[in-house]
């Protein structure tokens, strides 16, 4: 079925509203964050380290809440997860009412907000996956990484423009009505999910997670590549706003501006993946889209200037987006239906394990420079990617 055919489903329509909603302010409240840690700090490594503790729940929840979902209604998960979001928002537009909201508070609101993240897979994109079927998930899927990166272009400008114009309390605020708008959409879902009547045990179900998964072939392989991806390539993003304000001089609008591009680029290839991409295409389009963003973060960093920073990201954001397509949907189509809120449980550990690359990118970036640090990592993913060449290629 063709992506208009997807959005004719109402429950998919909502569930990909609160998505978009919540996307948009998590990539706004992501750059603002970073750019007032950087201006009371001056330090690339905690700015860095917000990313960082934002990733931390995947880590170490990501596999946990995989099992766990399948004993809740995922309808109701998803209204708690959007309200606790909520929450958080309004407490930091209650921080800045008084003064500029600490470090620590702003790590805090990060790791709460990690810890939703942290279910998205499990639970919404699960949800997506049970309402339009295994043959139409490319498709769905499509749909989803474009509103992501359509926010990844509005978060970043609309929360520098108005951090710059306002401060950060009308950033925040902005950030609380868009979850809001999430919960409402949330509200309205229909679907109901089928729950899972088996006690939870927690060391058990986790370990059986990851010994099903890697048991079915070709999932070690995506697991690889997910890991490479969020170690050396991801980590990147969160040296956009130190670039671009310590060494190429832009303000807070500027640097909005800037850390929109890569969302620009991702946009227009997730629109081109969700007009056609056919099954052939799933696996050479998500392990290039990891080289593509590794070798483009080199790019950005050793740019010249503004415009060609600017046009590095466009173009790592088009291999963000393929490697963001692709990811989940080769997981969901590769398990067996019931195993498959266990699968992308797994995956957000993967996802999770990219705070080991934050770390080693903010501690490097504090040593050499934030451009060496951020060129240099790129290096590494694209070597890493080499050298695990007989793990991820096509399976025989």
């Amino acid at each position: 079925m063709t992506t208009t055919g997807v959005l004719g489903v109402p429950d998919f329509r909502r569930i990909w509203l609160v998505g978009t909603f919540i996307s948009i302010a998590r990539w706004l409240e992501m750059l603002v964050i970073a750019i007032m840690v950087y201006d009371q700090t001056q330090s690339p490594f905690l700015v860095a380290s917000m990313t960082l503790v934002r990733l931390l729940p995947m880590g170490l929840f990501g596999a946990t809440l995989g099992v766990a979902a399948d004993r809740v209604q995922r309808r109701h998960a998803l209204v708690a997860v959007v309200g606790c979001q909520a929450l958080v928002a309004a407490g930091l537009v209650a921080a800045s009412l008084i003064g500029q909201p600490p470090v620590w508070l702003l790590g805090l609101a990060a790791f709460i907000s990690g810890i939703a993240w942290a279910s998205d897979n499990p639970v919404r994109r699960m949800m997506l996956g049970e309402i339009v079927g295994t043959t139409r998930m490319a498709s769905a899927m499509s749909l989803d990484v474009v509103a992501n990166n359509a926010s990844r272009v509005a978060g970043p400008a609309l929360g520098g423009a108005l951090l710059a114009a306002q401060g950060p309390m009308a950033a925040f605020l902005l950030s609380l009505v868009l979850y809001l708008l999430a919960g409402i959409a949330a509200l309205r879902i229909r679907h109901r999910s089928t729950v899972t009547q088996r006690p939870l045990s927690v060391i058990r179900d986790t370990r059986e997670s990851f010994a099903l998964v890697l048991r079915q072939p070709g999932m070690r392989g995506v697991l690889i590549v997910t890991i490479i991806y969020n170690l050396f390539g991801w980590p990147a993003n969160s040296m956009v706003p130190v670039i671009g304000a310590g060494t190429l001089g832009l303000g807070p609008d500027g640097v909005g501006l800037l850390a929109s591009m890569d969302g620009v680029g991702a946009f227009i290839a997730a629109m081109v993946l969700a007009a056609r991409a056919p099954a052939h295409w799933y696996r050479p389009v998500y392990i290039g889209g990891c080289a593509l963003y590794c070798g483009m973060a080199t790019a950005f960093a050793l740019a010249p200037g503004v415009v060609p920073a600017g046009l590095a990201l466009v173009v790592m954001g088009a291999g963000g987006a393929g490697f963001a397509t692709m990811q989940a949907t080769l997981v969901y189509i590769a398990m067996p239906a019931e195993e498959r809120s266990r699968a992308l449980g797994v995956l957000s550990v993967c996802v999770g394990l990219g705070l080991l690359g934050f770390l080693h990118l903010g501690l490097m970036a504090d040593w050499i420079g934030a451009p060496a640090a951020t060129a240099l990592m790129g290096v590494e993913g694209l070597v890493a990617l080499a050298l695990t060449w007989r793990w991820w290629r096509a399976p025989r």
